[in-house]
């Protein structure tokens, strides 16, 4: 069945394109079988620097809409229906309609796990109106929350889990503190719009802090892009796809898939148009581990705990961002492979090499908070040999050598010196440390912190501990060096 599934959601991806065409019909494919490959880097980056990329993904927002249509459309069908309508459980028998028509949408999508996560989070609410149980609450967000560790206990760490249930959590909570107080805000004819902007409002503000933990970048247009573009996702989008799979046996789809087209249309020009914006994207350092842990558990603190101290919450959320303010980056990176090295500059991180390592300068560069380039970091390392690099940094001198020929041709080895050599050397340089390929696969990538007028060196290892399966670390021991001693390139 696997294969049949499979054989269909190629088919829909291959025929969504035909009716809509360009990145409006990947864009169409993305939503209704989770192939993004119909879309152009440029539309992704633009949804990206929007924050509304989450639209182009099969997760929470698109299985809530999809089976809350679903729910709502059968309810009101079953109801109507002459004589039965009285007589039966209409809310019981649409909630499993819709829970058969969301199982139906994960087999479709591919079955990935942001798409897995949602439907059990949905799951979890509908099987709850069977059960004559309230849908939406925070014991049903835990309930669900408690499944998808279970089954995948490795998403704890991962974004997706974290925004996810991040945004679920804080509108259960917001909606529910509103409920319980009979709050009301604005007039009842703008209703629809005030709880439109309090949920964009809410989820963007539950996900910054963990989006911009790991990608290091922050929409600031984010709400207002968000505004101009849901909306359509639930009022033309999501129903239109439904109206395109049932005229699909007639021949009929392309009915729905014009009007889906409509919607998506629009939110790529909200997405280009919100990206053009001067200072659309931010880009910040990132955080100290302690960070995330002591924001969620002040944040649960606040929403789970009854009385003045639940307020504490807020102490413990302020407490994680000064933690990430005060949080320094290393001043000295040393690639895992010995490739690439980094160093702090007033400017920013000075690269070692303009091409090569990319993916480690990326993230480097990345965690910094700075967007440049690797060639406009490596540009920051001025004049000198193109390949032996060296760089004073307090009381160390750490010589990067590029290549067989630069590590033959070295010959001045200092007590004072660290040398990086991009490939394994079998040469003996006597009592001097010296990080080569070999060397740091026991180590891992190395990091120097300024601790005081103290410089520590920290490795890969030491973060993630020693395992059974590892070998066994090379520890490199701490050196006073002169903290205002600013980092000479040469």
């Amino acid at each position: 069945w696997k294969l049949w599934v499979f054989q269909i959601r190629m088919t829909i991806s291959a025929r969504v394109p035909e009716v809509i065409t360009g990145d409006v019909g990947g864009f169409a494919a993305a939503v209704t079988t989770g192939d993004r490959s119909g879309m152009s880097q440029e539309a992704l980056g633009d949804l990206r620097a929007s924050n509304t990329a989450h639209l182009l993904a099969i997760s929470g927002l698109q299985m809530g809409l999809l089976s809350g249509f679903v729910f709502a459309s059968l309810r009101l069908f079953l109801i109507f229906l002459p004589y039965l309508g009285p007589r039966i459980a209409a809310r019981k028998i649409a909630a499993g309609g819709a829970l058969l028509i969301a199982a139906a949408y994960l087999a479709l999508s591919g079955g990935n796990v942001a798409t897995e996560r949602a439907f059990i989070m949905v799951a979890v609410a509908l099987i709850a109106i069977m059960l004559n149980r309230r849908a939406i609450s925070l014991r049903a967000v835990a309930i669900a929350a408690t499944i998808v560790l279970v089954l995948r206990p490795e998403a704890l760490l991962g974004p997706g889990f974290q925004m996810s249930f991040a945004a679920t959590t804080g509108l259960v909570a917001v909606f529910g503190w509103m409920r319980d107080g009979a709050v009301q805000v604005g007039p009842k004819w703008a209703q629809p719009f005030v709880v439109l902007v309090i949920s964009s409002g809410v989820a963007g503000l539950a996900t910054a802090p963990i989006g911009a933990a790991h990608f290091n970048s922050i929409a600031h247009y984010g709400l207002v892009a968000n505004l101009l573009s849901v909306p359509l996702m639930g009022l033309v989008i999501i129903p239109s796809a439904v109206l395109a799979a049932i005229l699909a046996p007639f021949g009929l789809e392309e009915v729905g898939l014009w009007a889906m087209g409509f919607g998506l249309r629009w939110i790529l020009l909200v997405a280009g148009y919100v990206a053009d914006f001067e200072g659309a994207k931010g880009y910040v350092a990132g955080p100290s581990p302690l960070v995330l842990p002591v924001l969620s558990i002040g944040a649960l603190w606040l929403i789970l705990w009854q009385g003045r101290l639940r307020y504490i919450g807020l102490i413990m959320m302020a407490a994680s961002f000064m933690i990430w303010a005060r949080h320094d980056r290393p001043l000295v990176l040393i690639a895992d492979n010995g490739s690439l090295l980094g160093v702090m500059t007033d400017q920013g991180r000075a690269l070692s090499k303009e091409k090569g390592a990319g993916f480690v300068a990326r993230n480097w560069l990345e965690n910094d908070g700075d967007p440049s380039s690797q060639l406009v970091a490596a540009s920051l390392w001025g004049t000198g040999m193109k390949r032996s690099k060296v760089a004073q940094v307090g009381a160390y001198e750490f010589v990067h050598l590029i290549g067989k020929k630069a590590v033959s041709e070295f010959d001045r080895c200092q007590s004072d010196q660290i040398v990086i050599a991009s490939v394994e050397t079998q040469r003996d340089f006597g009592n001097y440390k010296v990080h080569d390929p070999k060397t740091l696969r026991n180590s891992g990538s190395i990091g120097l912190y300024m601790q005081g007028d103290e410089a520590v060196f920290v490795t890969a290892r030491d973060i993630s501990g020693d395992r059974i399966w590892s070998a066994w670390p090379s520890n490199q021991p701490s050196k006073k060096a002169d903290q205002k001693t600013r980092p000479i390139l040469k």
